[in-house]
């Protein structure tokens, strides 16, 4: 990883063991310390997020011959996946995503299990949250968790709102505490490294499902680095990618040490959404493949469905790709001031699949200790055509439209 402008770059370490940048295999570890699950979940415990402001080239060269360093890569501008505003929603008894995903019939309801929402924060006196604890932290400097966007109480809403004027908006309406980081927003927000400092804070916290819709703003460093630093678009463009790589590389390794977190902490998934930059109804038509956070192994990203005569079709934004699917297009759920909203969006789609991965936990934690790779497999298993349109290619909604979990499931 080249680093041409001190560019501020992100840490994953775990120095509690003194073991090698790979948690799994490696030089460096004593033998026989990383042999055991046991150790690596230790390791993955005892894991840090670290940020150095200007590193030098020495400084570099020492982070990969270190051997508590799991991996480092250049703090990447984030941006919200942007919504689409959309036509009202009729009122019902449920919202339309709510019974997609079987939520309104499903005996399990969240409850016992923690969730955790990393966006621009919350209304936390927003009617749709009360009696629900929220753990809330803010990471961009604005001083608090308070939402001044919106997109993360709408969110929230999806995953776990109470029902407003009698209408259901929530898919794991049981949940109790939820765990809320503002990374988006305020004079610090957005970028990778905030993100990844989140994710370890709201494992710490309890959170067995992680939601998160937001991306990295690949174009706007580009941008910068051309308009700010003077670079050739081609030139930019490969430290881009090059910063874009290492990134992806990081959060896999993020999301493989929460697993390994679960014979020592509790189990956390994470639910990420796939992107918007699709143009699936332009001239000329055009797919783009999910995009960081959610591109990274380990993560469950989410493609957006709407809702549509002869079946459920992909939204002409989702992007192609993802892991599995769920209603993102005309979802009513919260908003500012006590207030409700519709708009469209893979970040509407990926609370809706928080929400049934909840009540999947619920459902696991009856049965004994919950393993993340059984939640996540159970959630991805649970994927159906069924609803969806004839001929719907999986290579655009994954395994399918995720459904919530039933007594005979």
């Amino acid at each position: 990883m080249s680093n041409l402008f001190n560019q501020k770059i992100m840490i994953l370490r775990a120095p509690s063991l003194g073991a090698t940048r790979d948690p799994f295999d490696g030089p460096g570890a004593s033998p026989g310390l990383e042999s055991t699950a046991q150790n690596i979940a230790e390791r993955a415990v005892s894991m840090t997020v670290e940020s150095d402001e200007n590193p030098s080239g020495s400084t570099l060269n020492a982070l990969r011959n270190d051997p508590t360093v799991l991996g480092f890569a250049p703090a990447m501008p984030m941006k919200l996946i942007e919504p689409f505003d959309a036509d009202a929603a009729p009122s019902a008894a449920a919202t339309w995503g709510v019974k997609a995903v079987g939520a309104d019939t499903s005996p399990f309801s969240g409850a016992g299990v923690t969730v955790a929402v990393l966006d621009t924060g919350i209304d936390a006196n927003h009617p749709a949250f009360a009696g629900v604890n929220l753990v809330t932290k803010d990471f961009t400097g604005a001083g608090s968790a308070e939402d001044d966007n919106g997109h993360g109480t709408h969110c929230a809403g999806t995953i776990f709102g109470r029902d407003i004027s009698g209408q259901r908006i929530g898919v794991a309406t049981g949940v109790q505490k939820a765990v809320i980081g503002k990374v988006l927003g305020g004079p610090n927000g957005g970028s990778s490294d905030i993100l990844a400092s989140a994710m370890l804070w709201a494992a710490d916290n309890g959170a067995h499902v992680i939601s998160m819709s937001l991306g990295i703003d690949f174009p706007g460093w580009v941008d910068e680095l051309v308009k700010v630093h003077g670079l050739s678009i081609p030139a930019a463009t490969s430290i881009a990618l090059e910063g874009y790589r290492a990134n992806v590389r990081l959060f896999e390794q993020l999301a493989n040490l929460l697993n390994a977190r679960a014979s020592v902490a509790q189990t956390t998934i994470v639910v990420a959404a796939a992107g918007n930059e699709s143009e699936r109804t332009g001239n000329p038509a055009y797919e783009i493949n999910v995009a960081p956070p959610a591109a990274a192994f380990g993560i469950t990203s989410v493609a957006a469905l709407a809702d549509g005569g002869g079946g459920l079709t992909v939204a002409p934004f989702s992007n192609t790709m993802a892991t599995v699917a769920g209603p993102g297009v005309g979802v009513f759920s919260a908003w500012l001031n006590g207030g409700t909203k519709t708009i469209s969006g893979t970040s509407m789609a990926t609370p809706h699949v928080a929400g049934v991965a909840a009540l999947w936990a619920e459902r696991l934690l009856a049965q004994g200790p919950l393993s993340p790779v059984l939640l996540q497999a159970k959630l991805i298993a649970s994927g159906t055509f069924k609803p969806l349109k004839a001929g719907t290619d999986p290579v655009d909604v994954g395994a399918g439209l995720v459904q919530a979990p039933t007594n005979a499931n």
